[in-house]
């Protein structure tokens, strides 16, 4: 009967991370929080691939904050053209740069990196 429960427990507890694992970007792991405003257009690029394919990005250059208001000139590029005025955490690593963003809400960015995008 120990058995049963034990097999039970472990594939319950085997299934719920593999849940929650699914939900988790790596490229957001171990990762500092930048913050922007977009506040102009996007420079458009325009790469052919081996298909022929032409593919477009938008690349963005913007002074970055992060939770204490420290500055740093981050670029990242996007699939798609970023909502003017809109707030993006920007998710950087050390050796690779932006890894990732995401659209986040005025009330979402910590003051000391708000008072600097205000400014």
């Amino acid at each position: 009967m120990k058995k049963i429960i034990v097999t039970i427990v472990l594939v319950a507890v085997i299934v719920g991370l593999i849940l929650s694992l699914r939900n988790v970007n790596p490229n957001r792991l171990g990762a500092d929080s930048y913050f922007v405003q977009i506040t102009d257009s996007g420079d458009k690029i325009e790469d052919k691939i081996s298909t022929g394919e032409v593919m477009v990005r938008y690349e963005y250059t913007f002074p970055a904050f992060d939770k204490k208001g420290d500055k740093k000139e981050l670029t990242f590029t996007s699939g798609h053209e970023l909502r003017k005025d809109a707030y993006i955490n920007l998710f950087w690593k050390e050796n690779r740069g932006v890894t990732s963003y995401q659209e986040v809400q005025k009330e979402d960015i910590p003051e000391k990196a708000l008072n600097e995008l205000k400014k």
